[in-house]
């Protein structure tokens, strides 16, 4: 992976308060920012409660890891304050380039585009003092401007806290499919990346999954993983606030040395167990993501075509399926491998809450990808559908095991809608 030759760029760092000022009284073309987010598969925010725990050093080997497996890749940097992802991407001095309607993003290889609120500096040691307000305004004029093209994945790296950016773009972004929350094993950062988990639970953001950074020290000369902190912190969080666990990356030097000299550290130390661990969790992401968009939209209990490990929930009662999906005792989620037609795992979650909303988003932080049920009104199944779940709705009221294994195996007869209403 290497990258493009410099071009000469027009200058567009020296853009002030003022200037700002007056395009915000002028406002965002709104349908320009859905027109260009519309391209984008995939929008997924990287957030953390707290600093000082790798997040940018993970959106960028994600964005990378994601680049490596072929996806087209938008990484974009909104840290106002520390933007990293220049340095980590040697990508200093490179400047964005705005024909008056559109910027065009730093190309960094065939398959990933970056913008860095740092390419927007004339000097990387500058100082942006500006209120929320003005920050507000510059996210809206990068969304609505920036020119991606077509992507599968736009990864979106923030200043850690729960800000004026997060919540910008969560706001104005309600269609992105969640963030990836990356925290530390000791309990002063996991304090804090609560709020995150937190936050964005009250803005609506779903949770795609809890990352466990400097998790364990492996050493240089006998690889042996040595456990600085107490491991295990950001995983028994996750469960504990019942938000997927998406792995663990280990303390290597070669991830500093790495980062210093701007060497994508998952495409040059891939083989190494935090380059797998990078490699792993990017391959959970499009699991996750992706997981069901090798199968047919069918209806009829057909067998999905060959793909991923995806997660099935079904609503259940006394072990059995509910036909009122709504009122259900609990959901028995499954992990299920499509091509070998098995059921790897089972895990029984107590039903939250009856409120309005609430089951699409709870499931969707679930990591949940289709729902058997016995019968589902229409607005709920939209719900569903708008959170890129799919429900196929008709199936027995037998045990939550035979209607997953039936469905796995193409013999699941579907009848009429149980619970319409």
């Amino acid at each position: 992976m290497s990258h493009d030759n410099d071009r000469d760029h027009r200058n567009s760092g020296d853009r002030t308060d003022k200037g700002n000022a007056a395009s915000e009284k002028k406002g965002p073309d709104k349908d320009a920012m859905e027109k260009r987010m519309s391209r984008i598969r995939h929008k997924i925010m990287v957030l953390s409660g707290k600093g000082g725990v790798g997040k940018s050093t993970v959106a960028a080997n994600l964005a990378i890891a994601l680049a490596m497996e072929g996806k087209q890749v938008g990484l974009l940097d909104v840290d106002f304050h520390g933007p990293s992802i220049p340095t980590l991407l040697r990508l200093q001095g490179r400047q964005l380039s705005y024909d008056g309607e559109a910027i065009a993003p730093v190309k960094f290889s065939e398959n990933l585009k970056v913008f860095s609120l740092g390419f927007l500096l004339k000097n990387e040691d500058d100082a942006v003092i500006w209120r929320g307000p003005m920050k507000i305004n510059v996210i809206k004029q990068i969304l609505s401007e920036t020119d991606w093209g077509d992507l599968d994945y736009l990864i979106m790296d923030f200043p850690p806290g729960t800000g004026d950016e997060p919540l910008s773009i969560a706001q104005m972004l309600p269609s992105s499919d969640g963030a990836v929350i990356v925290t530390t094993p000791q309990n002063l950062s996991i304090i804090d990346v609560r709020k995150s988990i937190n936050f964005c639970r009250q803005v609506h953001v779903p949770l795609l999954g809890v990352v466990e950074n400097m998790s364990g020290f492996v050493c240089p000369n006998c690889h042996e993983l040595v456990n600085l902190f107490k491991p295990g912190g950001g995983e028994a969080m996750a469960k504990e606030m019942g938000v997927p666990f998406l792995g663990r990356i280990p303390i290597d030097p070669a991830v500093v040395e790495a980062s210093d000299e701007g060497r994508p550290f998952v495409y040059f130390h891939g083989k190494t167990e935090a380059g797998k661990a990078f490699t792993a969790i990017a391959a959970a992401i499009m699991a996750k993501e992706e997981g069901l968009s090798k199968n047919t939209g069918n209806e009829s209990g057909k067998k999905p075509h060959e793909g991923p490990v995806v997660k099935v929930a079904v609503p259940v009662t006394e072990n059995r399926l509910s036909a009122h999906f709504g009122h259900c005792d609990v959901f028995s989620v499954f992990d299920v491998d499509t091509v070998k037609k098995s059921v790897l795992s089972r895990q029984d979650l107590p039903a939250p809450p009856h409120e309005p909303g609430l089951l699409p988003r709870w499931l969707h932080e679930q990591g949940v990808q289709l729902i058997l049920a016995g019968g589902m009104g229409q607005r709920a199944q939209d719900l569903f559908s708008q959170k890129g779940i799919r429900v196929m709705v008709g199936a027995p009221p037998e045990a939550p095991e035979a209607v997953v294994a039936a469905w796995l195996e193409g013999s699941l007869r579907l009848g009429s809608n149980l619970c319409d209403h």
